[in-house]
């Protein structure tokens, strides 16, 4: 018999919110890092939530489930992120009604400059670090920033939802599983102005994979309506829900991690947004979504040499502008707080 696996620390922040709700299951489970993976739980959430942390303790516990080894619930970042391998960061200010974009980031520079701190003291140095909490991309670069002994390259956030709600659409349209459609990418910014590309996807009819835009036959959907509802999905699902989304942010996030984990499929890659090296002309520096894949182990590399159109082209230096202008208002901020 071998012998079993050290557990793993895994640290979620918003710990007693709906998106950690669904996912804890996930994790916990074995679906994220292996039926044969124990974990060690640290959430953190802040002062106001530990009544509703400790319920959500409680559940845990009464799951029952063999993998979990320990739960550690705190509202103090130096005892959540302690030595952890994996930091799932949900936790960030909501925007609020009549909130402008630079109030959300002013909002959020100071918790993910906090969170970089505490990252940088006293996680592994190897810890896989994803940042859900929106503007995702900036609050990874601030995150990134203040924690200097941590490689770039450990800093991740989602657009892995964004990718999932593009394969649905596509499945839809072609009237198939979405698990016969591959290597859909979104380029850019997890906001309005990101690129849902479908030019190099492929489907698989029949056992045979073939490109998913001859399949479809229609680049005029896929050049408007397509790309608009992956774009406003998550308005569309607050305007019908009366609440962000959460089940499938939380399946998103878990996609995400078990793929950083295991590595992506032969011939199939992901969206993720990492620090741009300039491939793509995208100005290295950047928190930027690629397509990567991802060997065992974790190490990501963007794929190189996809042909990218005028159109295209327009469409991803319009969300790196976004992004830049959001990285210059969030080093301001840090100037102005230093």
């Amino acid at each position: 018999m071998a012998a079993e696996k050290s557990p793993i620390k895994v640290c979620i922040t918003g710990g007693a919110g709906q998106i950690a709700y669904s996912l804890l299951l996930e994790v916990a489970s074995g679906k994220v890092f292996g039926q044969d993976q124990p974990v060690i739980l640290h959430l953190l959430d802040i002062e106001p939530c530990l009544e509703k942390l400790n319920g959500v303790v409680m559940e845990l516990e009464d799951l029952a489930l063999s993998l979990v080894r320990g739960v550690v619930a705190t509202a103090d970042p130096l005892k959540a992120f302690a030595d952890v391998d994996v930091a799932l960061l949900l936790g960030a200010f909501p925007r609020l009604k009549g909130m402008e974009r630079k109030d959300l980031l002013a909002k959020n520079n100071d918790i993910f400059r906090t969170t970089g701190k505490a990252i940088d003291q006293v996680a592994k140095k190897s810890v896989k670090v994803v940042v859900v909490g929106n503007p995702c991309n900036t609050n990874a670069l601030t995150c990134m920033k203040n924690a200097p002994s941590i490689p770039k390259e450990n800093f991740t956030c989602l657009t892995r939802l964004d990718q999932n709600r593009a394969k649905s659409q596509l499945a839809a349209k072609l009237g198939v599983s979405v698990s016969q459609i591959s290597n859909v990418i979104i380029w850019g910014n997890h906001s309005g102005t990101q690129f849902p590309d479908a030019r190099h996807a492929s489907v698989t009819i029949n056992g045979a994979r073939q490109s998913l835009t001859d399949a479809l036959s229609d680049d005029a959907w896929v050049k408007s309506d397509f790309i608009s509802t992956v774009q406003q999905r998550g308005a569309a699902v607050i305007k019908a829900r009366g609440l962000s989304s959460a089940m499938s942010a939380a399946k998103a996030i878990g996609d995400h991690a078990r793929d950083w984990w295991f590595g992506t499929k032969e011939g199939e890659f992901t969206s993720m947004g990492v620090i741009s090296d300039g491939s793509y002309n995208i100005p290295a520096g950047i928190i930027y979504s690629f397509p990567v894949t991802i060997e065992a182990g974790g190490k990501w590399s963007i794929v190189q040499n996809l042909k990218q159109d005028d159109f295209a082209t327009e469409k991803m230096v319009a969300t790196y502008n976004e992004l830049q202008e959001e990285a210059n208002a969030a080093a301001e901020l840090a100037a102005a707080a230093n």
